[in-house]
Parts: C-alpha cells; structure tokens; sequence
C-alpha cells in the first residue's frame, strides 16, 4: 500500500496549520508603526511614549510614529483605533481611565475596552501623593481621616476634573475609611494645585508630573504616598500602607500598549518583549526617573489580569459614590 499521497496531504495540512503560528512567532514590522495615544504633544504619557516609540524604531529598522488624537475623554482617539488592521503594525497608548474605569462613568461608551481593544504591555506606573499646602495642619494623612470623621463634608479636596484620577482617588479614600469629604473641581492641573497651596482647598492628590513643580518649589508638600511602600525619589514621605486608617489605600496611574481586536497572542508578546528591552536600557531607565513614572513591568497576561481586577475595583467605588458622567 502506498502511503506516500496520504502522508504528502498530511504533511501539507500540518504545514498550513503550523504556518501562520511560524509566521506570528517571526513577527517583525514590514513597514511603519503607528501608535495612537489620546493624550496632547508634550503631556507626560506622550513624552515617555516618544522616548520608547525611538527605541523601537531602532530596534526594528522601521519608523514608529506617534500619534496624537487627544480630547471627548480619549473617546476620539480610540473609537478612530479599534478598527484598524490586527497585524502589530497599529498600536494604541491607552491609561487605566480608558479601560478600568470609564466603562463605570459613562453608560454609554463609543467603544468595548473588552471587546475592541487587546492589551500588549504596561508602559509606565506614576504613583499618587497626598499634597497640602505648606502650612496645613494636616501632617499625615491619618490627620485628614481625623478630621473628615469629626466633620463630614468640612473636609474639601481638589481634582482637575470630575472623574480624574484625583477625583477617583478621593472616592476610593472615602470609601476605604468610612468618610465624607466635599470635592472641588477645577479646570486643570495649574488652577489645583494652585488652590493646594493657598488653603482654598484642603488637600489633593498628584503625582509628579502634575504637581512636583510646586512640591520643589515649596508651596506644596507630599504628605503621604498612596502605596504599599515609599518611593524611591521621596524616600521621606509614609507610605499609605504605614498609617493606621488608610492601609490599603493604593492609586496609581498608568498607561499601557494596546492592539486591536483579533491581533495574535503571539504577535503582542513579541512586541511586549521589544519593549521590555528597550525599557530595560540604563538610559530609558533614567529617563523615566526624570518623568516621574517607573516601569511596571507587566506583559501581556500579567497586564490584563491587572485591569480586569482594577476594573471590578473601580465598579464598586463608582457605584457606591452613584458617579456617572453622561447624565
């Protein structure tokens, strides 16, 4: 009996199978990489996102643009994303509030954080502290508590707008400690921490992109870090997790890579790989401190697990606070 026909069909049916894997495995941009990021030239995540993008381009002997659609809470710049092709050539540079937490605010989003968008890689962590002004009475944030619980709502807190991080922050404070604090909205960053250090508000959270320049200046001081450990650039700051109200009370921002939907698991872990190699260089590793931000370190896996529980997190304080920003 001649097996040859059947072992030749088997052969080339194995071959078309294993192909497309062999192909994923291999992945190497063929021509220009786009990354989307729905943040302003020369914000903080676009200005670390540069300084990657440049890495990569070397690595991969291609040109990898960046892309600025910021504006409508990121809704412009993703909603333009999720359909482009799943090759590894489109990217997006989304943060935590695209994913975790505007699918709570809003009842109606342009686009499925879950559905549309594939996570790649975590690019940047940029820890949040407890800023007052010089003067406050307010030295720890244990203090704050104190005072919220003797006078609910005679507490104020600042953010630079209803259901920033800031804001969220001070949700997710209340809701660990059983307090009532008043929340003032301002319009930016500037008009904040500005109100920080003349008392019109009592406190806020920043981090130091938003608010070092007037730490260093000393209108502002950072009262707490809201962390499991302190930071290595204010090693004399407490962390949260060393006072004894608000232990567990931890915020954080960060941004990551996405692709779009269907883009091969395998494809995304290459490119999650070439990050991690370009962030591990001594000079990324600087120029990181100098924004601010550290690296995560999370690839693909470890990347959607984290939003998946930091979005059942953000559910629960969103709808405890009955927060919702398109009514």
């Amino acid at each position: 009996m001649n097996l040859a026909p059947q072992l030749t069909a088997l052969t080339m049916a194995l071959s078309a199978v294993a192909a497309p894997t062999l192909a994923h495995a291999q992945f190497h941009p063929t021509r220009t990489v786009r990354i989307t990021i729905p943040f302003s030239a020369g914000s903080g995540p676009d200005a670390a996102l540069r300084a990657v993008a440049q890495g990569l381009s070397q690595k991969w002997g291609q040109p990898v643009i960046v892309d600025n659609r910021p504006g409508g809470n990121g809704f412009i710049g993703i909603t333009a994303f999720k359909n482009l092709p799943p090759d590894g050539h489109e990217l997006i540079n989304a943060d935590g509030s695209h994913v975790t937490v505007h699918p709570h605010t809003f009842r109606k989003l342009p686009y499925d954080p879950v559905r549309d968008l594939e996570p790649v890689r975590s690019l940047l962590l940029s820890n949040f502290f407890v800023a007052v002004s010089k003067d406050s009475p307010f030295k720890t944030i244990d203090d704050i508590v104190r005072a919220a619980k003797e006078k609910p709502e005679g507490v104020t807190y600042g953010s630079y707008f209803t259901g920033s991080p800031a804001h969220l922050g001070g949700l997710k404070l209340q809701s660990l400690t059983g307090t009532k604090m008043l929340h003032v909205p301002y319009k930016d960053t500037v008009q904040l921490y500005t109100a920080v250090a003349t008392r019109e508000v009592d406190w806020a959270l920043g981090s130091i992109a938003s608010a070092g320049a007037l730490e260093k200046s000393g209108k502002i001081k950072f009262i707490a870090v809201a962390a499991p450990k302190r930071f290595v650039l204010f090693p004399d700051v407490p962390a949260s997790a060393e006072s004894s109200s608000a232990k567990t009370f931890v915020l954080t921002g960060w941004t990551g890579i996405f692709a779009p939907r269907g883009t091969p698991k395998d494809i995304r872990d290459r490119i999650a790989n070439d990050i991690s190699e370009v962030l591990a260089s001594p000079e990324m590793v600087e120029r990181y401190k100098t924004f601010g931000y550290e690296d995560q370190r999370l690839k693909t896996d470890a990347f959607a697990e984290i939003i998946s529980s930091e979005s059942a997190e953000w559910k629960k304080v969103v709808n405890a606070a009955g927060l919702r920003l398109d009514e």
